[in-house]
């Protein structure tokens, strides 16, 4: 698939998350319009967490609407919650999914020019959002993750723009293939080594692949995808 398209833009500001207190601006709305996508994300977004979210490798956060219809069938109790905007996305694509994007593609969006840097790793706030506690367990189990964009040419974009690949250095590392080696085929020596020498690999996950490689062992997770006890809603 060389197209996709944009099919809502949402922007959000942080504010606190449920009843927990914690902040997030994981509740992004809808707007209409072009908007202006600079390096560090598109203008008006913000980010809670400065340090796990947002950044150069983490400017533009975007979700396929066709994960929907899988997640609703799996948790049917949630159904109501999984629409546009439920992952906190900035683009709502259609056309496209992890399977069909590779590590460094580029693709010209309205006049953005924007590369795959990564896809999400998804937190403890998602079980929060969704009322589900293993929710983000399930996201990074499912690869239905989204996936983040860095920006190369800043412009703007809006929703009704077609993403249209430009450049593809990476085809055989599609994000679907990045995100089994892992969380599933974890120790995969030889796969981790040609996945930490691929240009433009975000430095953490380099990190990650030479630390798996140098000790054997895999990270734990469970602060990240565990919601801490204080957390939890009452």
């Amino acid at each position: 698939m060389t197209t996709f398209e944009v099919l809502e833009l949402r922007l959000g500001r942080a504010a606190p998350l449920g009843s927990t207190g914690a902040l997030s601006a994981i509740d992004k709305q809808r707007v209409h319009g072009p908007v202006s996508v600079g390096h560090s994300g598109c203008e008006g977004d913000e980010q809670a967490d400065r340090k796990h979210h947002g950044g150069p490798h983490k400017a533009v956060h975007a979700y396929s609407a066709s994960h929907f219809a899988a997640w609703t069938r799996e948790i049917p109790a949630r159904a109501d919650r999984f629409r546009p905007g439920a992952f906190g996305e900035n683009l709502v694509v259609d056309g496209i999914s992890e399977s069909g994007l590779c590590l460094g593609d580029r693709w010209r969006i309205g006049s953005v020019l924007v590369e795959v840097s990564q896809g999400r790793q998804p937190c403890w706030k998602l079980n929060i959002r969704f009322d589900v506690p293993d929710m983000a367990r399930r996201v990074q189990d499912t690869g239905r993750t989204g996936w983040y964009f860095r920006v190369i040419e800043p412009g703007s974009v809006m929703a009704g723009d077609h993403g249209r690949l430009s450049a593809r250095p990476n085809p055989a590392w599609s994000l679907a293939r990045i995100s089994h080696l892992l969380y599933h085929d974890r120790m995969n020596r030889p796969a981790l080594v040609e996945f930490a020498d691929l240009p433009g690999l975000p430095e953490s996950w380099r990190r990650l692949a030479m630390s798996r490689l140098a000790s054997g062992r895999i990270e734990d997770w469970s602060r990240r995808i565990e919601t801490p006890r204080s957390r939890s809603p009452a």
